[in-house]
């Protein structure tokens, strides 16, 4: 009887050794795959940090408003339709979306730089954005420009004279 008992311990004692193996093993995987995941979302946040853009300059021409935006980050912009642009009276500005075929309501492009279509560090593009029309009467319009991740900017402009 001691014996099958000294059995039945060492059995019970390798397979308790064996799940505390496999409990372990296994937190340290999951444990492994929270820290990965939380590396790559700092490092998306940390990387979208690097894209900062600057409104320069800012006016109505021909029934659109223009607006001069440097990319003044360390990545270049691929995507234009990524950036949402909000002008119009000071308080009331409204979301324009890009194409660039310049329809009502929406904005383009066009880029200062190298000619790649790429606006790079450094750049400065030229926002042009069509609205329905031009509000009078109005003594400050604003102008913010936001890119999907990344540090935008705004401007307050008054509306050329007359």
């Amino acid at each position: 009887m001691g014996f099958s008992l000294t059995i039945s311990e060492m059995i019970m004692l390798t397979a308790s050794i064996v799940l505390a193996a496999a409990i372990s093993s296994y937190m340290v995987y999951t444990g492994n795959l929270m820290a990965s995941d939380i590396m790559q979302n700092v490092r998306d946040m940390t990387r979208g940090l690097h894209v900062k853009l600057k409104v320069v300059y800012a006016t109505v021409e021909d029934g659109n408003f223009v607006v001069y935006v440097k990319n003044v980050g360390d990545l270049p912009i691929y995507d234009f339709s990524m950036i949402d642009v909000y002008i119009g009276e000071y308080g009331r500005a409204r979301l324009y979306t890009y194409n660039a075929a310049l329809l009502v309501g929406t904005f383009n492009v066009t880029l200062t730089g190298d000619g790649d279509g790429v606006w790079d560090p450094g750049e400065t593009a030229k926002i042009t954005a069509r609205p329905e029309a031009i509000p009078s009467g109005i003594t400050v319009f604003e102008v913010k420009v936001v890119p999907l991740r990344g540090i935008g900017d705004f401007y307050l402009f008054p509306p050329p004279p007359s």
